[in-house]
């Protein structure tokens, strides 16, 4: 009896043991098994549950460790400005990415998480980043290869901070500069924007020969998620109205907003956000034949699509009236991962019960997760879930900061330069007795950096960035025995009285984002107009127009010697300084047209009412005053 009873455990141990070698040997957890039999692997071993919690990003100040893993959520994020502490340094962002790391590797199938942040001009949330100039800036450099670089650049500074993702690029065409999200836009051109698409493998790698396009691709941990964004039309909506109707037929729809799509996914970018506005009063985070019919079967993009900031809570009016039916209308679209920052629980039930009544059949879950699983297999983080301190010393490097200062130095654009060609005002003289510099921008980075910069709307003054302004640039360039007189909003006595050789004017617009600068006049804010005016009216000047986008100034272009649209340059203001005084010499063309009266709006180049202050493409170029400085 004792034999048989030793047999018999003997038998049940080798039977478990198997059993346990079995469990081992998960495919999906073998780097050297294709990216497509772990997905499958892992699908195969998914509740609902932990399916739904994939499709799921939740903001920071709504997790933990504990909940990421309670509920297998797949990723979290940071939007606009919320960070983990103010001035927070690159090693208190790995901390926290790491903490949450932890409750997603824990969960029974440890499937890792990944962070997501708006890095739209540079890791622009984070102290001491590197703030490179906005897109409309860098549409007027006609450079995608430094776009590339920019790209490869920001990348590093966002694993510096162990994020993995970032929402950009925005591939908007703006089409009405009314728009507070014109200055996110390359430009009005859909062949401009399609180029600077030279961005996504900056970011994210370049794509090898041997992948099929449409195919997500990332390379190592030195590289980021890509978002092309927003997904369609975005930059078409009536009276350039933010997160309104795009009015358009498909023809148009698809020769204005849809090619940036087509350069970006052929570049193997991870994922494609969907856009607040609506096509011809469809909404598109509700739009099917768009999402799933067009973009998933059509283009065969096989990155993820992820819903805009509560996005498919705007499905209805007023947002999240009926939540139920904005998860299903969401999900049925094609939409797989949704940023739903604080009510994800409220989520989590509806579309359990949604799928469990069979409204949304398990085909739609299974091919949201798939996406999402496949890059996150693409990426390499099952291998390396958890961010090291090893690429904290690139945030905000030198060498990042002299890239960002080529990048203004190309993007500004001489819209005026003397009353003719023979008599110019620029480049300025260095040496000269004494210069007066004025306006409201010109010693304060955070109106030359705008929005999204530290906070979603931006922020004022000099405290909260690193960086250097465009008075701190001038006072850097000139001959050290000439005096910089600096000097907010002078009258034209304090101009006249004080022997100045020249002036450098510098205005424009205040911090903004989003609906927040849609703006139906366009006019520079006081006391930008009575600087100029002062000034101008006095002494030869040059006025620097700090926007983003065209503004009106046909009143003062009489009084003006020398104009130059600047942009949002970002934290290096010594790029400005460096054509202002001949180092280098102008080469940026407008990439938006510059109008004469908002009366004209919308107007892009080719319409038939083209009637331009100065047309697309206008640049007026200078000659370095030294031959050595070249690029």
């Amino acid at each position: 009896m004792a034999k048989i009873s030793i047999l018999l455990v003997g038998l049940w141990v080798l039977g478990s043991s198997t059993g346990l070698l079995d469990a081992e040997y998960m495919k999906y957890k073998d780097p050297k098994q294709s990216i497509d039999t772990r997905v499958e692997d892992l699908v195969s071993r998914m509740t609902l549950e932990e399916k739904i919690g994939q499709m799921l990003q939740i903001e920071r100040k709504y997790a933990s460790a504990d909940l990421v893993k309670k509920y297998f959520i797949g990723s979290v994020m940071s939007e606009g400005g919320s960070v983990p502490a103010p001035q927070a340094s690159a090693e208190t962002w790995i901390d926290m990415v790491n903490e949450f790391q932890k409750g997603a590797v824990s969960t029974r199938l440890g499937i890792p998480m990944f962070y997501g942040i708006d890095a739209v001009h540079g890791h622009n949330t984070i102290y001491k980043a590197t703030i490179f100039p906005h897109n409309i800036g860098l549409g007027a450099t006609r450079d995608p290869e430094l776009v590339k670089r920019i790209g490869a650049a920001t990348a590093l500074e966002i694993r510096a901070t162990g994020i993995q993702y970032t929402y950009a690029p925005c591939i908007a065409v703006c089409r009405d500069p009314r728009w507070g999200r014109c200055y996110e836009s390359y430009s009005e051109d859909p062949k401009l924007v399609q180029a600077m698409t030279e961005i996504i493998p900056g970011l994210q790698g370049e794509i090898p020969d041997n992948l099929p396009k449409g195919v997500p691709f990332i390379t190592g941990k030195e590289k980021v998620l890509a978002c092309a964004k927003h997904y369609v039309g975005d930059g078409g909506t009536i009276n350039g109205i933010d997160e309104n109707n795009t009015v358009i037929d498909r023809d148009g729809l698809m020769r204005i907003h849809m090619p940036g799509y087509f350069n970006s996914i052929s570049k193997g970018v991870a994922s494609i956000m969907v856009s607040y506005s609506s096509w011809n009063g469809e909404k598109m985070h509700a739009n099917q034949d768009l999402i799933t019919g067009y973009l998933k079967n059509t283009l065969h993009f096989k990155g993820f699509v992820i819903s805009d900031f509560e996005g498919i809570d705007r499905i209805t009016s007023p947002p999240h009236a009926n939540f139920t039916y904005s998860i299903e209308a969401g999900v049925s679209a094609g939409i797989d991962m949704f940023m739903n920052p604080k009510l994800y629980i409220e989520f989590i039930e509806d579309l359990t019960m949604l799928v469990k009544n069979k409204f949304i059949p398990m085909s739609r879950i299974d091919d949201a997760v798939r996406r999402i699983l496949w890059v996150k297999f693409m990426m390499g983080i099952f291998e390396t879930p958890f961010a090291d301190y090893s690429l904290v010393r690139y945030l905000g490097i030198q060498k990042h900061r002299q890239l960002a200062r080529e990048a203004v130095r190309k993007s500004m654009v001489l819209l005026k330069n003397g009353e003719s060609a023979d008599k110019p005002l620029l480049p300025l003289p260095k040496k000269v007795p004494k210069i007066l510099v004025a306006g409201s921008h010109a010693d304060n980075l955070g109106y030359q950096c705008g929005g999204w910069t530290i906070k979603w709307q931006g922020v004022s003054g000099n405290n909260l960035l690193k960086g250097t302004t465009i008075l701190a640039a001038v006072k850097n360039t000139v001959d050290p025995d000439t005096t910089v007189v600096y000097k907010d909003n002078p009258d034209a006595e304090f101009v006249k009285s004080n022997g100045f050789s020249y002036a450098i004017v510098v205005v424009g617009e205040h911090p903004y984002a989003e609906m927040h600068g849609d703006n139906m006049n366009l006019t520079i804010p006081d006391h930008g107009p009575e600087t100029i005016t002062n000034v101008c009216g006095a002494i030869k000047c040059v006025v620097i127009i700090i926007s983003g986008r065209p503004v009106v100034i046909e009143p003062y272009v009489g009084s003006i010697d020398a104009l130059v649209a600047a942009w949002l340059p970002g934290s290096e203001g010594q790029g400005v300084a460096d054509v202002l005084f001949g180092d280098y010499g102008f080469t940026g063309k407008l990439p938006r047209t510059w109008f004469k009266t908002v009366d004209q709006l919308p107007m892009n180049v080719e319409d038939p009412h083209y009637d331009p202050l100065f047309p697309f493409g206008f640049g007026l170029s200078t000659k370095p005053t030294k031959g050595f400085y070249s690029e």
